[in-house]
């Protein structure tokens, strides 16, 4: 792979970003990206995919994951069944143990693309129990007696939305980028990949609202890139105009079809103080 990433037509990446993921890939190191929700961190790991023409593996964390479901998990309950039923599987306890993405991603005929997806989710020994795995690319598999070595290094994407430290000991062995908010230039070329044609006029109302939005003091949840793409796709299929937008805006804060950004009633109820104390003070 002697392809370097950077912004792709689906992805647009800042030059720190991009300096980032190159040098997790040169390092051999699993790159930490934060950022807080829908700022597309999870999109940048089927674009790095997508540059070095390989697979993406994806581990999808909860809170209740635990470390070892990446590498297998053995199902005892089914082979006692098996044997209690007489079935040959039992002979072979290879029947019973299920590979996980880091069995899946260490065994690729070529060098995949491996996403853990909001790692902060999980206990906070999770990170720890995969340090190991992590450094030697290798476990044991105590059921069948073998180890099981990574034919080459994965490109590691970890994405975390911020809701909790990491042990030092895991971040020491990332290399780290926090995904900023994007600025406004940035937002409107993120618009532009999946709404090329919006009318301009149309752009300037969505992102200056969008960003009123964001910057309101007291807000509980701010919305996020990808909720600004799903009002505009909103805006752009009931193909209204400036004046259109603006005339439903006149005895309110809120835009129209406001539910895309403010996903809960303290947001709405803050929305509707304002307008009433704007108005009383009109």
């Amino acid at each position: 792979m002697k392809k370097n990433f950077s912004s792709t037509k689906n992805y647009i990446a800042s030059d720190q970003l991009i300096e980032a993921v190159n040098a997790g890939v040169l390092l051999e190191k699993p790159l930490l990206v934060k950022g807080e929700p829908g700022t597309g961190k999870t999109m940048l790991a089927e674009e790095i995919a997508n540059t070095f023409n390989t697979n993406l593996i994806s581990w999808h964390i909860k809170s209740t994951t635990k470390a070892q479901q990446g590498l297998y998990e053995y199902d005892a309950v089914s082979r006692l069944r098996d044997s209690q039923l007489g079935n040959k599987k039992v002979n072979n306890i290879k029947n019973y143990i299920k590979k996980g993405v880091l069995w899946k991603a260490f065994t690729a005929e070529k060098r995949p693309v491996l996403l853990i997806d909001e790692i902060d989710k999980a206990d906070i020994e999770f990170p720890n129990d995969l340090l190991q795995e992590l450094d030697k690319m290798e476990f044991f598999v105590y059921e069948t007696n073998e180890v099981i070595i990574a034919k080459q290094r994965p490109i590691i994407l970890i994405t975390s939305n911020n809701e909790k430290d990491l042990p030092d000991a895991f971040l020491r062995r990332c290399f780290f980028h926090y995904i900023s908010f994007p600025d406004e230039k940035t937002l409107a070329e993120i618009v532009k990949v999946h709404h090329p044609n919006i009318k301009k006029t149309l752009l300037n109302y969505a992102l200056n609202s969008f960003l009123e939005i964001r910057e309101t003091p007291g807000l509980k949840k701010k919305p996020s890139t990808s909720e600004l793409i799903d009002w505009l796709k909103l805006l752009v299929a009931d193909d209204l105009n400036l004046e259109d937008l603006t005339t439903k805006n006149k005895h309110s804060l809120l835009p129209p079809l406001y539910g895309a950004l403010l996903k809960n009633e303290a947001d709405v109820e803050l929305f509707q103080k304002i307008a009433f104390m704007a108005r009383r003070e009109s």
